[in-house]
């Protein structure tokens, strides 16, 4: 029987490069913009232009719904985010960016494209492609997609 090696796991080594790419982008926008990680992250959800309920949000992004409903309401109350009624549920809201959310992320958004380009040019060509193939068919694996349609 082969021995366990936690620093081999794969969910471990997925799990811990994604915790260290998080933080590293935080620090490209925690203090200019004064939000965190979980904020982030609604405010990229929401900025594709359509309305999420927070379920939808903690679907899509993994993270905690407490975590979630924390940074909804600091984005709320600094008026980046707005809840409007479900108009087909009168009990369910949905969320969007207000015109100072969408301002916001335009500022933000050539900062976490850079970051991103800057971290993908470590990687030769064919490494990039290939993480790429490789993340998709995880993601087609465990049928993400799938279950972010669902959530919505």
């Amino acid at each position: 029987m082969a021995d366990f090696a936690l620093t081999c796991f794969l969910p471990f080594r997925l799990n811990r490069l994604a915790a260290e790419i998080s933080e590293q982008l935080a620090t490209l926008y925690a203090e200019r913009f004064d939000i965190d990680i979980p904020q982030w992250r609604v405010l990229a959800t929401l900025s594709a232009g359509e309305t999420w309920t927070a379920k939808a949000i903690v679907a899509s992004t993994r993270t905690h719904k407490s975590t979630i409903s924390r940074a909804v309401e600091a984005l709320s109350r600094r008026g980046l985010i707005e809840s409007i009624r479900a108009p087909d549920d009168k009990r369910a809201f949905h969320l969007r960016l207000t015109a100072a959310g969408r301002k916001l992320f335009r500022q933000l958004e050539p900062l976490v494209l850079d970051y991103e380009r800057d971290l993908l040019a470590r990687l030769s060509e064919s490494e990039g492609r290939a993480l790429a193939r490789g993340i998709g068919a995880l993601e087609k694996a465990l049928k993400l997609e799938e279950r972010r349609d669902e959530a919505l």
